[in-house]
């Protein structure tokens, strides 16, 4: 018979949206064997490939014990954390991998304890990882199925149907004694949990159940029903703070989407004026794809200064400094192009910028701005944190279609192609150009002849 070649399916999320678990699934619903072998932290190509028998202590490949235990041909083989591979002198396992998880070539594996041809060809490999730093070669023979992190609502719904029920059951609590109500649960969502997955939220309500079943134990309560009102008596101090960003409109404070490992954060962009030369200063332990984003927004805005009522003679006494808070965490990417034009024109000008907008973007030196990626984490995190306007590049308004309605309908989704397009939304009020003549320029040079100020000189 003309046997069909699996695809080599890769599934690639933040962690704790079920990766593992839908790898488990698949081998339930094709009726084949599952193997799990977690890759975190593999050296040594040995580990894949099997020592050669004169060593002292050799050992067949996991490869091959792994079907060993199995005891079938076609199992299900899940390759955990594929993206957690290290490299070392003693060879590098992802190039091993390589042949395993070639359709074309699989099917003549060889061990080098066992040397003999194994084929691997009837076995459905599914691999996971949290990001793509992948070699290219791996990437290429794999099948990439995105799995994003999780909508409030869905949340919601997976704690309901699943994670209160079998939290109550771990911790021995008899039916009626624990009631979590919808309410109770948003509340907890979110103002205890920040992730993409639902780990954290299990841990909280694990947290729940257990204060619950000590007050009954002590007989102060027959049952506990939480809602928001006493949801802080069980789970302690709010972690996180859930609404807007910036309580009002400020000057140079732009709020910005930015993408991390365990889903969208908001972030603030500040930038404040100070006596100097002219130059850009940036602090907030910045990667240097984002430093270079800020050298070409300060290039831009330089450039297009009279058009946005910017004196250029200004730049020439003022100092630029961007930070973009939480200064301990690293940032990096182009994607705050757009908030940063925005932060330095509002600076310049003295208009404040609109809280309740947020924005995302790649800008170019002739304004243009350009997609970016990670986009529905990144609407999530603005509808999470109370924005009501959202601007992104025209080029990645074909994405929407894949973003859940709920998303779609509690934002509005502006799609621009240039930086005017994001000031003329994001600032409160218009900017009206001016006239910049040589005369002007001139007008604006400090006298010649006249030594400039400065302390004594001591001789």
């Amino acid at each position: 018979t003309n046997k069909l070649k699996g695809p080599i399916l890769c599934l690639v999320g933040p962690p704790g949206v079920g990766k593992t678990s839908l790898g488990n699934s698949i081998a339930k619903a094709t009726g084949r064997e599952f193997i799990r072998q977690s890759l975190g932290g593999v050296r040594d190509e040995a580990e894949i490939r099997g020592h050669r028998r004169t060593y002292i202590g050799s050992l067949p490949g996991k490869i091959v014990s792994n079907l060993k235990k199995a005891g079938t041909s076609n199992p299900l083989f899940l390759l955990d954390e594929i993206d957690k591979l290290g490299q070392d002198f003693r060879g590098d396992p992802a190039s091993a991998l390589l042949e395993v998880l070639d359709p074309e070539q699989n099917s003549k594996f060889q061990d080098h304890y066992l040397e003999i041809d194994i084929d691997l060809s009837d076995v459905m490999f599914v691999c996971t990882a949290n990001s793509l730093n992948l070699p290219q070669a791996l990437l290429d023979r794999m099948e990439i199925i995105r799995l994003e992190g999780y909508t409030e609502d869905e949340k919601v719904e997976i704690a309901e149907r699943h994670l209160v029920e079998k939290q109550v059951e771990a911790h021995g609590l008899k039916p009626g004694e624990f009631t979590l109500t919808t309410e109770g649960l948003r509340a907890l969502i979110q103002s205890y949990t920040r992730e993409a997955g639902v780990r954290t939220l299990e841990r909280e309500i694990a947290k729940l159940a257990r204060k619950a079943l000590r007050q009954i134990l002590e007989k102060k309560t027959e049952s506990v029903t939480i809602t928001p009102d006493n949801l802080a008596e069980f789970a302690g101090v709010t972690k996180y703070r859930h609404g807007l960003s910036e309580e009002e409109n400020q000057i140079g404070a732009v709020t910005g989407l930015a993408w991390t490992e365990v889903g969208g954060e908001l972030l603030t962009i500040e930038s404040v004026t100070v006596q100097g030369k002219g130059a850009i200063k940036t602090t907030g332990t910045l990667g240097d794809v984002m430093k270079e984003s800020v050298e070409t927004a300060f290039s831009f805005v330089k450039a297009r200064a009279p058009t946005y009522g910017i004196k250029p003679s200004l730049f020439q006494r003022k100092d630029i400094h961007v930070h973009l808070p939480e200064g301990a965490v690293p940032k990096d990417g182009p994607s705050a192009g757009v908030g940063l034009v925005t932060a330095i024109v509002s600076t310049m000008t003295g208009v404040p910028v609109r809280r309740d907008i947020a924005m995302t973007g790649e800008v170019t030196l002739r304004g243009r701005v350009l997609p970016i990626g990670g986009l529905k984490e990144k609407l999530l995190a603005a509808l999470r944190g109370g924005i009501k306007t959202v601007l992104i590049p025209q080029e990645n308004e074909k994405d929407l279609a894949e973003i859940p309605t709920n998303i779609r309908e509690g934002l509005e989704i502006v799609p621009v192609k240039h930086v005017d397009e994001v000031l003329k939304l994001a600032l409160t009020e218009s900017l009206t150009a001016i006239d910049w003549t040589d005369a002007d320029e001139l007008a604006a040079q400090p006298p010649v002849g006249i030594a400039p100020v400065a302390d004594a000189v001591h001789h």
